[in-house]
């Protein structure tokens, strides 16, 4: 496929001289909407203000027409509220309005009627103090887009128009014929922004600072991740995708040894526990003991708590999967039939999670959801909660025929209330909601949310590859490519909160032999590359060692963010993610095109369509196959990439001294197990400060350009051994017996 080339956004692609005005000096202009405008002449210095939002921006306003340089001036005339452009004889030719409302400010240039009519460009280069916590981001879709854009750290590109307060929902927003954000320090920003005299299209520029932008849009429950609860992404395994409902104390448990000894050392971090309840031996759910809060004896004899306290032992913390908006026990539902929903005629309601259906309009069914998942976090002892039927149950109870027969019809907030109670009951425990919507005001409770089914589904009848399962009518079926494809949709819809509200859980990791090799990569780089919760999903005993290692490469997970603050639709697919990772020692890409087809398909990414400058050379290492691209100019080009699989590139601007390039450790190629990279030029040596796991060895790829020559390699704790895995390609392995940071210091001779 053919990306088209896009521009960096400003003249020769460089970011004009940033210019700090003197408030002091700066007269006051005009007051637009919550907006005040300063500007002084002597330094053509405007200023935007906006106190209400304490957002500012100091800069230089400058014009050109053609190769000349005109003044911009303060109002020659008795229109004030304005400026003028002169040009080099000092005439006044034209103007720069403003206008706006609110939080949204307009800057306008046009032509003085009756002038000879000329070429011309406004731009204003600013410093904007925001938030520290914000990031610069893209707001304004394109039509057409091919790119979907994330990033761990600044993130700064030619692609972002914004600037987004994740804490206080508030984006800052420049609209212009180029814009360009570049992060500074503390909060400011360094903005470029341009407009054309010539094109009526051209002509404005526009800056708003847009407050509640996720809650005025998509989600009227906006609430940033609670940070002290849950600072990461939430990595783990459950069982339930390749056990089904036939997981019990025994087998969680010889997962979670092996998942300690080979996950554990990664990050990850829980172990969690599904279809437990008493009854739960058979789907469906509907069936399962639910508000009893009563292990099933058989499989899990020894109760919830001492399970709960086993996999402590081992490392993990607990969690527990739970579904209460229904019960399947009619002994329990016939000693508490005022807590259920009832027809005109008396007979039980039923709904996905039971036979007979709670009705959360009643206060004292919300008292039996807090009692349920107090007992199982303060009695048993369980630190993740997994809720389940999040979307199953309000879909049916919104139905006016159902929502008649509950005790309280006009209660708008039964559902919310019920999430809130479910809250109230795990106190500061993780609350991973099944299908949690952003659009609803539930999600201000969550701390992850489930985007879709089961990534492996369940089938009725017979079917390609039946597991009978007794007496049930159900049978679950091996993960097939549409539930990559699933994922993948899911993704697209709804990664723009991840990180921001809560983080998005695309379902389970499945590496296991139901999929091809490159199929598992399409998903683990799914699940992966935009910072996703992680939960592993295979029986970790049948897993190959090149499998786990799928696993391990996306543990922990990256903090990783949306660049493209706005929805897809599940039929977007766009085939290329562009992930940038800025660090104190370094700045890089990592991009990952997606062949979702069942045909081979060529790529052509100009180098401009992920931020990059095609003017500089760069050097790519993919991932998956480690194999070392060489230098990239102008596109990043991939012929013939196979049906269902995934090409991963580390792309990093190339040197003229040896650099790491790459490795086999993480997903991100450097975001989370290096420390520092530093090139000694004086002393020839290079020093990758990697954070080594002990007992598995990784190997790290340092590019050797023209002129030099390997000479040595110390590291600080284990070993490092280096090979030469191509001309010019060194293959530096790093082991250690214990995790520790290991700094490796390699030695070169010039030529």
């Amino acid at each position: 496929m053919k990306i088209e080339k896009m521009s960096l956004g400003f003249a020769g692609g460089l970011l004009a001289m940033l210019f700090a005005s003197s408030t002091s000096l700066a007269a006051e202009l005009k007051t637009v909407g919550n907006w005040k405008i300063s500007f002084d002449e002597g330094t053509s210095g405007l200023v935007f203000e906006n106190a209400a939002r304490k957002v500012k921006l100091e800069g230089k306003a400058a014009f050109k027409s053609r190769s000349s340089a005109w003044k911009v001036v303060a109002s020659r005339d008795a229109a004030q509220g304005r400026l003028a452009l002169a040009n080099p004889g000092n005439t006044v030719l034209g103007y720069v309005s403003f206008r706006g409302e609110g939080d949204r400010v307009t800057m306008e240039v046009f032509h003085r009627a009756g002038a000879n009519f000329f070429p011309g460009h406004l731009t204003y280069d600013a410093t904007a103090s925001f938030r520290a916590e914000s990031f610069p981001c893209r707001t304004f879709p394109a039509k057409g887009e091919q790119v979907l854009n994330f990033a761990d750290g600044a993130g700064d590109s030619p692609l972002n128009d914004s600037i987004f307060a994740r804490e206080e929902d508030l984006a800052l927003r420049f609209s212009s014929l180029a814009t360009r954000v570049t992060t500074l320090k503390d909060g400011q920003y360094g903005v470029h922004l341009e407009a054309d005299i010539d094109e009526p299209a051209n002509q404005s520029v526009t800056i708003d600072a847009d407050g509640a932008y996720f809650k005025n849009r998509w989600a009227p429950g906006y609430h940033p991740i609670d940070r002290k609860r849950c600072p990461k992404a939430p990595t783990g395994w459950m069982s339930w995708n390749i056990y089904f409902d036939k997981a019990g104390s025994a087998e969680n448990l010889a997962e979670a040894r092996i998942g300690a000894k080979y996950l554990l050392p990664f990050g990850c971090d829980i172990w969690s526990i599904e279809s437990w309840q008493d009854n739960s031996l058979w789907l469906p759910v509907s069936e399962f003991n639910h508000h009893a809060n009563r292990c099933y004896p058989k499989q899990f004899p020894e109760g919830m708590k001492w399970l709960a306290d086993e996999i402590r032992k081992l490392g993990f913390k607990p969690g527990i999967w739970m579904s209460l908006y229904g019960e399947g026990d009619k002994a329990f539902y016939e000693a508490h039939k005022d807590l259920y929903i009832h027809d005109k005629n008396g007979n039980p309601i039923n709904n996905w999670a039971g036979k007979y259906m709670l009705d959360t309009t009643k206060p004292e069914a919300l008292a039996l959801i807090t009692k349920l998942a107090r007992q199982a976090k303060e009695e048993w002892g369980y630190e993740f909660f997994k809720f389940d039927g999040m979307a199953n149950t309000p879909r049916k109870f919104e139905r006016p025929d159902i929502r008649a027969c509950a005790a309280n019809p006009a209660d708008a907030k039964w559902f919310d209330n019920s999430v809130k109670a479910l809250r109230e009951g795990i106190g500061d425990s993780l609350f991973l909601g099944c299908m949690g919507d952003y659009t609803g005001t539930e999600a201000q409770y969550l701390d992850a949310s489930r985007l879709g089914s089961d990534v492996v589904g369940c089938y009725r009848g017979m079917g390609e590859n039946y597991n009978p399962l007794g007496n049930s009518n159900f049978a679950q079926m091996p993960v097939k490519w549409q539930n990559v494809l699933h994922q993948a949709e899911c993704t697209f819809t709804q990664i723009f909160v991840n990180n921001l509200m809560f983080y998005t859980d695309p379902d389970t990791l499945m590496v296991g032999y139901a999929l091809e090799t490159h199929e598992a990569e399409v998903m683990a780089t799914i699940v992966g590359l935009p910072g996703q919760l992680m939960f592993s999903g295979d029986k970790l005993g049948c897993l190959r060692a090149d499998r786990m290692k799928m696993i391990q490469q996306v543990l922990p997970v990256a903090d990783i963010h949306p660049q493209n603050l706005y929805p897809y639709a599940a039929s977007a697919m766009l085939p290329v993610w562009n992930l940038a990772v800025t660090r104190p020692f370094d700045t890089w890409r990592v991009v990952a095109l997606f062949n979702f087809s069942d045909a081979p398909k060529n790529f052509d990414v100009p180098l401009a369509s992920l931020g990059l400058d095609p003017e500089k050379s760069y050097v790519a290492y993919e991932f998956w196959k480690q194999a070392y691209v060489g230098e990239v100019k102008d596109a990043l080009v991939a012929e013939e990439v196979p049906m269902r699989s995934v090409r991963l590139y580390a792309i990093r601007e190339a040197t003229d001294h040896p650099q790491f390039i790459g490795d086999d450790r993480h997903i991100t190629q450097g975001a989370v197990e290096l420390n520092d990279l530093k090139w000694d030029a004086q002393a020839n040596v290079y020093t990758m400060n990697v954070k080594a796991i002990g007992g598995f060895p990784f190997t790290y790829l340092v590019r050797v350009p023209v002129g030099y020559a390997y000479a040595s390699a110390t590291a600080s704790k284990g070993t490092a051994d280096v090979k030469t895995k191509a001309p010019g390609l060194l293959a530096v392995t790093v082991s250690a017996d214990q995790s520790a940071d290991v700094a490796v210091k390699l030695a070169f001779t010039k030529k």
